[in-house]
């Protein structure tokens, strides 16, 4: 959506502070041995204690409230009662819904305890390179050059981008126009951003795939070369200087 009115930009606050409060309640919430189920659950009280509804729920029926995907899992993971988080786990939580008309969205992945894996300079990347984006987007940037910057910073640290999941538009409805802001150079699209424009802005940086595949459950999705994927992800409008980053309170970068 396009930010036109006093309203529409009090709307896009009140809902982005719930999604970025509810993610970072969520990310000190989770423990090892609790279940995705309940970590969803507790995401599930807290968006309706604050009057949001899910928008994966709403938008698609998505079993859960929140999607959580762990390791391996790149994206849309289904929050089970049999999946048990354990310590050092790649954990992804993507936390959106809709409060009064409007709609935001944000996400992040973090090591769950103890680094036991190696896992945290793949999240430092991801969540370095969603930084460096945010800061390069203004009215009138061609969205493919942001594109070539989140590819060129994740191939200098030695990773790859995933190349069919895309940031969007957002504010009216979870997915609008653009449709595609894309981790990669994407030499057909010609659009560019425009000034009071809402979008979700997302890197998917991976240590070894380029593509996400659906698997069995019709949800989830993985890489098509195995390995591990980060992703972190913001609501922003688009300014003629630095974008209004409205997901703030997640705290990504603290």
């Amino acid at each position: 959506m396009s930010i036109t009115s006093e309203s529409e930009w009090i709307g896009m606050q009140r809902v982005s502070e719930v999604v970025a409060t509810t993610l970072k309640a969520m990310r000190e919430y989770a423990k090892p041995g609790m279940t995705t189920k309940q970590l969803d659950e507790y995401g599930h009280e807290l968006l309706e204690a604050s009057g949001a509804q899910s928008a994966p729920t709403l938008t698609y029926g998505f079993p859960g409230w929140t999607c959580i995907s762990l390791n391996g899992e790149i994206a849309h993971g289904i929050p089970a009662s049999d999946r048990v988080m354990e310590e050092g786990d790649l954990v992804n939580i993507d936390v959106s819904a809709m409060l009064d008309g409007y709609w935001a969205d944000n996400g992040g992945s973090f090591v769950l305890g103890r680094d036991i894996r190696g896992y945290q300079p793949l999240v430092d990347a991801s969540r370095d390179i969603l930084w460096k984006a945010i800061h390069q987007i203004k009215g009138g940037v061609r969205i493919a050059d942001i594109g070539r910057l989140i590819e060129t910073e994740a191939k200098k640290r030695g990773y790859t981008v995933i190349k069919n999941l895309t940031g969007h538009g957002v504010g009216r409805s979870l997915h609008e126009e653009p449709s595609e802001i894309a981790n990669y150079y994407d030499r057909f699209n010609r659009s560019r951003f425009k000034k009071n424009t809402v979008i979700a802005i997302e890197t998917f940086i991976s240590n070894r795939s380029t593509l996400a595949l659906t698997t069995k459950d019709g949800w989830t999705l993985v890489g098509n070369k195995g390995g591990l994927v980060a992703q972190h992800e913001h609501t922003i409008v688009v300014t003629d200087g630095d974008p209004a980053i409205l997901t703030h309170k997640n705290e990504l970068w603290n």
